[in-house]
This record gives structure tokens, sequence and C-alpha cells, in this order.
């Protein structure tokens, strides 16, 4: 077992080298907006001191792919180094409650990065992030009190179910976040370098028009445009249950395009989004 101590931009300086402690865990990122400013210097400090690395970004329930991309690009010069971790909180998260918030977060930057990120939440809340047990390592905070302001470790169960144990137990939050680390240091070091299987960019296929025909159901507002490009000139922008017959489609890895006839050639429609959320009720 080891022991780690977890710091912000607000945590005194001295958090970061900690005596008595292994591990040092760093909040990086927090939605798509903010860098803690303090995070290199703690980092560099506990590297310095001789610490293990982690860092941390928190969640404001945004679009998690867009999230996941904001963390990777300002923290990839410490992967491989540092075990990357995912702070899953009800404070300042928009998609609290959302239980496949998180799975799509943490698929986003294993495919960016080739590491699973640790995930930090509530033992009450779980079952939030259940779908990702088989994927990432479970980071679970449950205290015996907030008064608790203690490295000794309180004696009580802690819920990890579906995930068999912690790899991280944050069992005190007020005065310092004391964690402890169900791993030894070359544990640590395999958790930081992940597996190594980032997506690397492939040869584009092209894709081809199929004949097919039917009538699409607008979910919400959206464009007709021009051509079949999403920044392409719109036609009309046509409200939720509109109506349109289209005669081909175009799968994308994706998103999904639809052809609609028209007295002076075609209008293109998206049916699915660059995700492969479908948009509105497809009938062929």
């Amino acid at each position: 077992m080891l022991k780690m101590c977890d710091v912000y931009s607000d945590s005194p300086r001295s958090f970061a080298t900690q005596s008595g402690t292994d591990i040092t865990m760093v909040k990086a990122t927090q939605g798509t907006w903010y860098v803690n400013p303090k995070c290199d210097v703690d980092y560099q400090s506990a590297k310095k001191a001789g610490k293990q690395l982690g860092i941390y970004h928190y969640c404001e329930g945004g679009n998690p792919e867009k999230e996941a991309q904001y963390f990777y690009h300002n923290v990839k010069g410490y992967i491989g180094e540092a075990v990357p971790a995912v702070d899953w909180e009800t404070g300042q998260n928009a998609s609290w409650g959302n239980t496949n918030w998180v799975k799509r977060f943490v698929t986003e930057f294993h495919r960016l990065s080739g590491v699973w990120c640790l995930i930090y939440v509530q033992a009450s809340a779980i079952s939030q992030v259940a779908n990702c047990s088989k994927l990432c390592g479970l980071w679970v905070a449950s205290y015996p009190s907030m008064d608790w302001k203690s490295w000794k470790v309180p004696s009580m169960k802690v819920n990890t179910y579906p995930w068999a144990t912690y790899t991280i137990w944050q069992y005190t939050g007020d005065n310092m976040d004391r964690n402890l680390v169900n791993t030894t240091v070359e544990g640590w070091k395999k958790l930081a370098k992940g597996d190594k299987s980032a997506s690397h960019p492939q040869k584009k296929v092209e894709s081809k028009w199929q004949k097919k025909s039917g009538t699409f159901t607008l979910g919400q507002k959206l464009k007709l445009h021009k051509t079949p490009h999403i920044e392409s000139s719109a036609i009309a922008e046509l409200p939720k249950g509109s109506e349109i017959k289209f005669d081909a489609t175009l799968q994308g890895p994706l998103r999904l395009w639809l052809r609609q006839p028209r007295s002076n050639g075609y209008g293109y429609i998206v049916a699915k989004d660059k995700y492969g959320k479908l948009l509105g009720k497809i009938e062929y």
C-alpha cells in the first residue's frame, strides 16, 4: 500500500511534497476552459521530491469527448509518467446522474493516449460509473467523518461494487485529501504507461452514396444543406417534427447524411451526428 495526497490550485504548495507520502496527484484541467495555473509547479516539485505522479481532470458535464480531448492536449507531456484520473462529482457538473458520460470520456482519452484513466467518485454514486469497471481502476471517496484529519487508516467497510476492490481510497477530505493506494510503485508506473494502443491516423476510406429511399422525421431543429458538408450553406432550417423524403444515404465513420431530391437539385441533411447519435426517426 502507498500513501497519496491530491492537490489543486488552492492547496498549500507544501502538500505536493508532503513528507511520508509516495504519490502526488495534481489537478490539471476542468471542463474545456480551465488549466490549473499551479499544476506544473506542483508536478515538478513532487517529481523533484521523488514522488510518483498523477494528474486529474474535473468534469463539468459538457461534451465528454471534448473534455477528454482538452485534458489530453494539456497533459500529453506527462503521459507515460503520471497516472491520469477523471474526477466525477456533483459540483459544477451539468451531467451528474448520467451513467454513460464517464465511459465516453475515458474511451476517448484512451483512444488518444493509450492509457485508461482512474475514476474518482463518491462511494454512494459508483453506479453512475459502473459500466467502466472492466476498463478503469476505481478511486473511491469514503470518509469515516469530515473530522478525520490523520494518516491513520480508518477501520471501515468501503463499497467498491462492481469493482472487486479500489485502486485508490480517499478517506479524508477536510484539511487535506489523504488517500490509500492499493498497489506498489511498480504497479503505479505500469498504470501510467497504459497499454500503448492509442489510435493513429489511418488511410481514409472514401464513403459512397447508396441508393436507399425513405422518410426522415426530425427529432430536433436541423439545417438542410446545399452540399453534404457540415459547414456548407443552408437551404433552410427545418423545425422539429418536419418530414423529408430521401433517395440516398452517405454513411461516414459515424455521421449519416441523407439526400433529398428537389426541383432544382438536391438538399442534404444529417440524420446521425459525428458521435453516431440519431437525430430523428428514419423509415426505409
